[in-house]
């Protein structure tokens, strides 16, 4: 959820600094300074029935840009992120901040080809961001991603840096490191860079791959990354021993497990999994709270 405080001393500019941490989170954060040595994934397979069903009720007359799995699993990413805001945390120079908004990103790919381009996407939700609003912020981003014409500020700094002699551009690049440590790189340079999201996502099973394990980084802030498998089918058990094959997809979560224990994490996994399993729920607000702990 959107942070509305004054900015105070040792506050980032895209994140508040949690000053009334307990003193176990406190010092965790010093002695376990890097995000990919606190790395836990969790695995969580998806029922698509009544994802399907709504899609195919949503996508009536639009033909356009149809809603896609895709767009749903997003859409309940941003909400879960939203009503559990220890999601959208991050440790920097050792200390936890609170983000001041919830993100998300992805690659668009310009071409199913070998050489076939790549463009970042940005998302920057809003505390009432529905599946409709997302929707629409969805099919400008990935139609100006496909455009061969448009930029973007981070990519075209790469490619900035990758002209340079090596040496130069590694000093540099090393230089840009320490300042990302301490939230000061340019804005410009990180505007659609992935990794300082809340959660990136990586829709594997789009190009046919199945679900799987992703790294964090060590740059930038991300905290949160989702895989997308390929959809499958698998057997649903009855009380009785009976079965029934559904149409299911696997997720891939890693996480950084500094920011919360794992009964924080049960829950809000059981809050996707529920929304995922409610889809409709997607068109209230994301800051609307969802009764989902006694299902």
């Amino acid at each position: 959820m959107a942070e509305q405080v004054k900015r105070r001393r040792g506050d980032r500019k895209d994140g508040r600094l949690l000053r009334e941490l307990d003193s176990l989170h406190y010092i965790t954060g010093i002695i376990y300074p890097n995000r990919c040595d606190n790395e836990a994934y969790i695995g969580l397979r998806v029922d698509l029935t009544p994802i399907n069903e709504y899609l195919k009720k949503k996508n009536e007359g639009e033909e356009l840009f149809p809603y896609t799995m895709f767009h749903i699993i997003t859409a309940a990413l941003i909400k879960t992120i939203t009503l559990r805001p220890k999601l959208n945390r991050f440790i920097a120079n050792c200390n936890f901040y609170q983000r001041n908004e919830v993100t998300a990103s992805f690659i668009v790919k310009k071409k199913f080809s070998d050489n076939g381009g790549e463009s970042l996407a940005f998302i920057h939700a809003k505390d009432e961001e529905t599946v409709e609003t997302l929707h629409e912020q969805l099919f400008k981003k990935i139609s100006n991603c496909r455009s061969e014409e448009t930029g973007d500020s981070t990519e075209d700094t790469m490619d900035f840096l990758n002209k340079m002699p090596r040496w130069f551009s590694k000093a540099v690049i090393k230089t840009l490191c320490w300042l990302d440590r301490h939230g000061w790189v340019p804005q410009d340079i990180i505007a659609s860079d992935p990794y300082y999201s809340s959660v990136v996502l990586s829709n594997l099973g789009s190009i046919g791959l199945k679900c799987g394990y992703h790294h964090l980084t060590n740059w930038g802030t991300c905290s949160l990354f989702c895989i997308v498998g390929e959809k499958k089918m698998a057997p649903y058990f009855a009380a009785d021993g009976s079965y029934e094959l559904r149409e299911t997809l696997d997720l891939g979560l890693t996480i950084d497990e500094r920011l919360a224990d794992g009964y924080y994490y049960s829950k809000s996994i059981k809050l996707l999994k529920y929304l995922l399993e409610h889809p409709e729920l997607l068109e209230r607000p994301a800051n609307e709270e969802v009764d989902y702990d006694h299902h």
